[in-house]
């Protein structure tokens, strides 16, 4: 028996170094998980500033041997930003709602033909001699109906909502080419019915350091739904669905109530981005909102949004609206149209892996 005793405290002693072992490896592995964590989390919380920095100054010294710096024609002269935030009001009126959507785990790719429809619809009530309060509203009941058709495909019908949205893209898109008479390309002015010139005033007329009422709409537009998403039920059940729908209906959130609202509230924006496009444009192009979809989910994923929901930023959101802009903006005096789509494509590449990269599920 003696010599057993010695051998047991040996095994003891191996057994305890062996779990000591053991918890500093888990130790050492969840120290470097929450530093990898910290470290996505600081990258994320900036990235999307740096990159709006980034672009603006590859521009700015596109040109510099051709221009001088902040001169007529360099882009960041005075008239340069006036011009790309008059042409930033679409996606800017637009893209805070559709960001609240995704959040929720849900997308709307029919948005760019619902704008369409609707910038044809405003051109026609105004040629045809409506007032300019009564096309806007007329046109955003119009944009809530829209909005509430996907809602009822994707909420009541329970249709997946690529496939739903990409049915309503198609028949917004028909309705409006329908509407357009034939021969003419857009609703605009003819010599029987002229177009009333006031028809810009609301994209176009200068109200404030050369920008238009559009512009300041978006800006409110922008602030009400940050607002909305940081500070009422809204935001958080929009987070709570996309986290977790089954969850957050056990906790008595109406899942198919709240998201049926936000697709409405999609369809609301998009009708007044059309309304923008159209007043700058003095016409209602059938195909004035293609690829507005595209520029949504650019700038909604740049920003951080998580392409399954749960999370994201309508602020954030704004800001990759704004790269977009201005990659649109810089390319036409830099390479050829053709090339223009490339980039862009190029530009949807970095923000799906910054995405994955940023806000994909930790470990």
């Amino acid at each position: 028996m003696g010599p057993v005793a010695p051998q047991k405290a040996a095994w003891a002693s191996k057994e305890q170094e062996g779990k000591t072992v053991s918890r500093t490896s888990q130790e050492s592995v969840r120290g470097r998980l929450e530093r990898s964590n910290a470290l996505r989390a600081n990258i994320k919380r900036v990235y999307i500033y740096v990159f709006l920095v980034l672009i603006v100054a590859i521009f700015s010294v596109a040109k510099l041997g051709q221009v001088e710096m902040f001169g007529r024609g360099h882009f960041l002269s005075p008239n340069s930003i006036v011009n790309l935030l008059r042409s930033a009001v679409p996606i800017m009126t637009l893209a805070g709602a559709f960001t609240l959507l995704m959040i929720s785990g849900y997308i709307d790719l029919s948005v760019g033909s619902a704008m369409s429809l609707a910038a044809v619809v405003f051109a026609l009530m105004i040629r045809s001699g409506a007032s300019l309060p009564a096309s806007i509203a007329g046109v955003l009941v119009m944009g809530i109906a829209l909005g509430a058709i996907n809602g009822f495909l994707v909420m009541k019908l329970r249709i997946t909502p690529v496939i739903a949205t990409l049915v309503t893209l198609n028949l917004y898109k028909g309705i409006a080419l329908l509407i357009v008479p034939d021969g003419l390309s857009a609703i605009k002015g003819t010599a029987e019915a002229p177009m009333p010139a006031w028809i810009n005033d609301y994209a176009r007329k200068d109200v404030l350091l050369g920008l238009p009422w559009a512009f300041y709409v978006a800006l409110l537009v922008i602030a009400a739904l940050v607002i909305l998403q940081r500070k009422t039920i809204i935001g958080k059940y929009a987070a709570a669905i996309g986290g977790n729908r089954t969850a957050a209906e056990l906790s008595g959130i109406s899942a198919v109530k709240m998201v049926w609202i936000l697709y409405a509230a999609v369809g609301a924006f998009a009708a007044l981005a059309g309304i923008s496009r159209a007043s700058y444009m003095s016409l209602g192009d059938p195909l004035s909102g293609d690829n507005m979809e595209l520029d949504c989910i650019i700038a909604v994923l740049l920003g951080g949004t998580a392409f399954s929901g749960g999370e994201g930023s309508v602020a954030k959101t704004i800001v990759g609206a704004l790269i977009i802009m201005c990659v649109t903006t810089g390319l036409m005096t830099v390479i050829p149209a053709y090339w223009q789509t490339v980039a862009k494509a190029s530009v949807l590449l970095i923000a799906v892996i910054l995405n994955h990269l940023l806000v994909r599920v930790k470990a």
